[in-house]
């Protein structure tokens, strides 16, 4: 596999990405919290895009995998200026977005900002709002009460391991919130969300879809499926629904 490379961004960033030129709309798959670039899903969509000839951009977030910064010092809003300076740094004419989690939460953001840019967006297991209505709502108030204090508190993880929340994560999130405003993705969208996910729930991927509006979204729910959605049947699925809106958005 190749290495590396690195890019400055405007906020003094050094994000390390992988980018595959070809045939447009460039596809940029945008990881979840705590993820990096090479995970099952980023690299499975790096090789297909490869065989087909087609432009494919991954990257790390500051404070994820080899990029720099540690994840405590970021939120929501610095993952979404990295996103932006990836973007229009590494990739030129109509992107797709394929966001995982924290990463469907970044497409849409990206997609508020430069509806221009897309040609059509896939999310998997989309998490919009999470630290607003997923932690801060969840939050004991002894655990509002050590966030207020010393600025962090530790949440476990079916995933991996615990994670780090700090009061700032909190505080951005509310900046960027995409559920209490209008959310307008003129292009073909597809969501999917697997059943037993236990860090998103169905209900929100239903919330997502009743709450955006669009010409043409679905959402495909997989029974049984969890927060990975990295098997080989669910492999074929995300490459089905990139495949649904490559076709749909031309």
């Amino acid at each position: 596999m190749s290495q590396s490379k690195f890019l400055e961004t405007p906020k003094g960033r050094r994000l390390a990405y992988h980018l595959s030129e070809g045939a447009g709309p460039c596809i940029v798959f945008l990881g979840g919290l705590k993820s990096d670039m090479m995970g099952t899903k980023a690299v499975f969509l790096e090789e297909w895009a490869r065989a087909e000839g087609r432009a494919f951009l991954r990257f790390d977030y500051s404070g994820h995998g080899e990029s720099s910064g540690s994840f405590t010092e970021g939120c929501i809003g610095d993952w979404a200026e990295d996103t932006a300076a990836a973007v229009a740094e590494l990739t030129q004419g109509p992107i797709m977005p394929v966001g995982s989690s924290m990463g469907g939460w970044q497409a849409l953001l990206l997609a508020r900002a430069q509806p221009q840019r897309i040609a059509g967006l896939v999310t998997i297991a989309a998490a919009p709002d999470f630290t607003e209505d997923g932690y801060w709502a969840s939050f004991t108030e002894a655990q509002k009460a050590t966030l207020a204090q010393t600025g962090q508190v530790e949440l476990p993880s079916d995933y991996m391991e615990p994670y780090i929340i700090t009061q700032r994560m909190i505080e951005d999130g509310r900046n960027n919130l995409v559920l209490r405003t209008p959310l307008d993705l003129p292009f073909p969208v597809r969501f999917l969300q697997g059943t037993a996910d236990t860090a998103v729930s169905v209900s929100t991927a239903v919330r997502l879809l009743e709450h955006a509006s669009g010409p043409d979204m679905r959402l495909n729910l997989v029974k049984d499926a969890d927060h990975r959605f990295s098997d080989g049947v669910c492999l074929d699925l995300i490459l089905a629904a990139v495949n649904d809106v490559l076709n749909a958005s031309r």
